[in-house]
């Protein structure tokens, strides 16, 4: 698919927008100002394959721990900010990549363009992030509810404070709970603006609703070619965030990094614990980085010629199994020999 042209942005040590990847972001749910776990976990994010990570900076004290924390790890690190500009500033003197700020909230004039200045001395882009419930009261009032429409015409209005300080290091998110309605302001945000732009359904609920609105509203917008770095927003580990965003963009050819797992979803043919193989299957390639597609399917007769595009997978029968490749059988094993003998086969790929 074809991506919509968009600013290319650095952010640390990677790239976002442009030609660059699509970058898979997190945010850490510890206390900023707690280094050690902090840290700790950030390092779990970039295990996982996190590209950029975010932190809450809610005082001095957790701008001043960034410091600490960016000398520990690898990813770039994005100071996120409300209202304060002085913790702007602090962020930045610690080196953080980029700064989330809406430039509107922060105070007057004055206090914008200090931001903006030390922004550009350290050559680090700003992320304005407006959502469904930070409207200001105004749009609000003028919308008489929250709509795609006011939702981008708050985050121009932030664009345009930056631009007339000649600032153009900008990447945007228009992020809503409500799928349909967040799938729409990015629609149109990016028929007005060429920078990069971060995906998200915020507040989108915890493992198994969140994933599902988040795949919906990211992977829509990505099948559209919009879309440039993304969040999947979980109310749980952020670790998973990294599991479920990597997944996105693997289903939609985003991604050639790691095992593309396929499974049928069984049927009255299916005569092995397909379920329990397919899970078994699926845990031990979690780690292994290869690009091949694997399949795990039910049915001995069909299984190998539906799965045919798949690099390598099994199918099952009455006790025994096959291994094939390419839709080619190539070994017939017992049952309760197939998960070794595939992972035999994908070590030799």
């Amino acid at each position: 698919m074809e991506r919509i042209g968009t600013k290319k942005i650095k952010v640390g040590n990677t790239y976002v927008g442009g030609d660059a990847s699509i970058k898979v972001q997190s945010m850490t749910n510890t206390d900023t100002r707690d280094i050690r776990t902090t840290v700790s976990q950030i390092w779990a994010l970039e295990e996982a394959g996190c590209d950029i990570i975010r932190c809450a900076v809610p005082d001095m004290e957790a701008s001043e721990a960034l410091g600490g924390i960016i000398k520990q790890i690898k990813i770039p690190l994005v100071a996120d900010i409300h209202f304060d500009y002085r913790l702007a500033l602090k962020s930045i003197k610690n080196g953080v990549a980029a700064l989330r700020i809406n430039p509107g909230n922060i105070g007057n004039k004055d206090k914008v363009k200090a931001v903006v200045e030390a922004a550009k001395d350290k050559g680090i882009p700003i992320r304005i992030g407006v959502n469904s419930g930070s409207l200001q009261k105004d749009i609000l009032e003028s919308y008489g509810k929250v709509c795609p429409e006011a939702l981008v015409d708050s985050a121009l209005r932030h664009v345009d404070i930056l631009e007339e300080f000649n600032f153009f290091d900008i990447a945007i998110s228009v992020k809503s709970s409500d799928v349909m309605e967040m799938i729409e302001s990015y629609r149109l945000l990016s028929k007005k603006v060429d920078y990069p732009l971060h995906l998200g359904v915020t507040e989108s609920g915890t493992r198994r609703m969140g994933t599902i609105k988040s795949s919906v509203g990211i992977g829509a917008l990505l099948a559209e070619g919009i879309g440039d770095t993304i969040r999947v927003s979980l109310t749980d580990d952020p670790v998973e965030e990294i599991k479920v965003g990597r997944d996105i963009l693997k289903s939609l050819g985003l991604l050639e990094d790691g095992i593309e797992f396929i499974s049928c979803p069984t049927c009255g043919r299916t005569q092995i614990n397909l379920i329990e193989i397919a899970k078994e299957v699926e845990e031990k390639l979690a780690k292994v980085n290869k690009p091949i597609k694997v399949a795990v399917m039910g049915c001995a007769v069909n299984g190998p010629g539906e799965a045919k595009r798949a690099d390598i997978g099994i199918a099952g029968g009455n006790g025994m199994g096959l291994i094939f490749k390419k839709g080619e059988i190539i070994k017939r094993v017992k049952e309760e020999n197939l998960v070794d003998e595939l992972l035999k086969e994908i070590e030799k790929l």
